[in-house]
Order: structure tokens, then sequence, then C-alpha cells
């Protein structure tokens, strides 16, 4: 996409409320794009067009001024229906999306609701592509998961290897289901011509992460029981072994490359996005890091009764590094301590 393809694009976020949306839309308005929350939250404003922070921002992770940005909330439309998918698109007639929309939620909820999680997200799914198509969107790019990978591989993992075999029984509902946008999107480019794409982040956390004990991630719920554990002078503990080994990517790192996907990325396959393969951590020093962040003090233990999961996810970020060798990802720690700055502000 080329600076005069973007003179009158927009560009429509599904899930634009959440992790990721939230950290797309301070790009969005630090850039100067025109952006519009229909459904904004207390404190919000549904309509922002800001003169552009042009000091530090690098136009390959940025907005262009031109772009009008709109960020939709489960609030604006129920996208299992076609009926309110049809409607958003003839509504807002955007030339771009980002899908970031689905049905989420972390290691146990996956393993106890795998019918909601497939039928949920093939539904999402097959309606924005679809409702893209036929409104004439020239890019999808949507997001993907490295939980879509098989469970049996040989790592590190890289975008060639998505459909070698079944993925991890924790998630497969979710899995395939995300795994069928990849397939969806070749068909679309074989009988079509339209090139739609994917990204495939690493596990990720950031400002505006959901900390609910329930249904959370493992750093936001890492950070919430750390919290818990600190004000009741009591030990913090872990879910698992400790053993597990993830990658991480900050949120603001994640919408910043999503963006120069949306621009620059050429290709229909996807492309994952993850730090290198070096800043893999195990679930244990990960609780070191998010206890440092949290400055607690007190000890910590793992409990081996719950399940970890699968064992590793390492995922090869070679293609990323051969469009962008330069890119500098944030630490973890500095990442977890903006995390834990959210948090402390809804305690």
């Amino acid at each position: 996409m080329n600076a005069s393809d973007t003179q009158s694009a927009v560009i429509l976020v599904t899930g634009g409320t959440g992790l990721v949306g939230q950290a797309l839309r301070a790009i969005a308005i630090e850039s100067g794009a025109q952006v519009v929350t229909p459904s904004a939250r207390e404190g919000e404003k549904a309509f922002v067009h800001l003169p552009a922070v042009t000091a530090g921002l690098d136009p390959r992770f940025s907005a262009r001024p031109t772009e009008k940005w709109v960020f939709l909330s489960s609030r604006d439309g129920d996208l299992r229906d076609p009926a309110q998918t049809k409607r958003l698109f003839e509504t807002y007639s955007p030339t771009h999306v980002i899908h970031l929309a689905a049905f989420v939620g972390g290691l146990f909820a996956n393993m106890a609701y795998k019918s909601d999680f497939l039928r949920d997200n093939l539904l999402m799914n097959d309606n924005v592509l679809e409702g893209a198509r036929l409104a004439g969107v020239e890019k999808v790019v949507s997001c993907l998961s490295t939980c879509v990978f098989p469970d049996k591989t040989a790592y590190p993992i890289d975008e060639s290897m998505i459909h070698n075999g079944p993925p991890h029984e924790s998630n497969f509902g979710y899995a395939y289901a995300k795994r069928l946008i990849d397939v969806q999107n070749k068909a679309y480019f074989d009988q079509y011509g339209i090139r739609y794409t994917a990204v495939i982040p690493t596990n990720i956390y950031g400002p505006h992460d959901n900390f609910n004990l329930a249904s959370s991630h493992v750093i936001p719920g890492l950070l919430h029981r750390c919290l818990l554990a600190k004000q009741a002078g009591e030990p913090l503990t872990v879910s698992g072994s400790g053993s597990p080994l993830r990658q991480f990517i900050y949120s603001r790192d994640l919408a910043r490359l999503i963006v120069w996907t949306l621009h620059e990325y050429p290709e229909i396959e996807p492309i994952i996005l993850s730090v290198d393969e070096k800043d893999e951590v195990s679930i244990r020093d990960l609780a070191a890091s998010v206890a440092k962040a949290m400055d607690y003090e007190g000890n910590f233990q793992m409990d081996p009764s719950k399940a970890d999961g699968q064992h590793k996810k390492t995922a090869s970020n070679a293609k990323l590094r051969k469009y962008l060798p330069d890119y500098e990802f944030t630490p973890l720690d500095q990442g977890t301590s903006s995390t834990r700055a959210r948090l402390d502000g809804r305690s």
C-alpha cells in the first residue's frame, strides 16, 4: 500500500477495544489519523483527530495522517451474525480491515469450552472475510496465534508448518478455527485474486489486558495473583510446574508490526510476529520477572497439580527479520512494568 493508496483509506478494526486494538488506537492517534470509536468507553472520545506526534515516529510503524481508523467492539455488532456484519461494512465502507475479534481465553477456558471456541470463531472469521470480499475491501490482515501449529513438530516452528499435524488437544477448537483463516485467504487469492493475509503473534501482553483470574492469559494472571499475594502477605502460587517455555510480545510492538503488515507486507502467506528465539523464557523465570515488576519480595511456589499445556512453542521470526532486521522489541521487564501500571489503576 503506497502513499497514493491511503488518501481515502478507511481501516476497520474488529475487536478494536481489546488489548491489541487499544495499542493500535494509540498508534493511530499519535500518527495524526482520524480515529473513530463508535462504542467508546467511559473517559474515551468517540472521535479523535489530533496533530501527529512527529518526534520519534518511524513511518514504517505509523498510521498515515490521511487515514481514517474505525475501532469496533462487540457492542457495535455481533460478528457471528452475517446480517449484522454486513451492516457494519455498509456503515463504514472500509478499504482495509484488521481482524482482531475473537472468542479468546486462557488454557483452562480453552479446555472447558472447545466447541464454543470452534464455532464462535469460525462464524466470526467467515463473516468478516466474506463481508470484506463482498464490500471490495483491498486488504485484510487477520490475527492468528501460535496455537495453530501442530503439537508434535520440530522446533523452531515457522510459517510453512501450520498444517503439518493436529494442534495441541488443550486448544484444538480455537486452533482449528484460526487455521482456517489461512486456508480461506489462499482460496480467495486462487479464486478472486484477493490479497488477504494473516499475522501469527506469540503470547501477547500489555496495558488493557484481561486481568480476570478465571480467564486471563499468563502475564496478566500472574500480575493479578502477585498483587493479591502482596496485599495478603502470602506466597505467590504459580499454576503448573514452571517448566514450559514461551515467547512474549508486548502489545505496542505487535501493533506497530501489524501497521507495517497492513502497509508494506506483500505476501498472502502468514508471517510470525515474535521476539527472537533467545528471548524465550520459562514460566518460572517469567514469575520472577513479574515479582520484580510488582516489587514483590515474598516467596513464590509452583502448583504442579495444575496443567502445563504445551511444553514449548518456540517460533522462528526469520521471515520477519528478513524484512525488518533492525526492529527492537520491548524488553520483558519493561513491558511487565508498563502492564503493572495498568493493573495498579484498576485495583
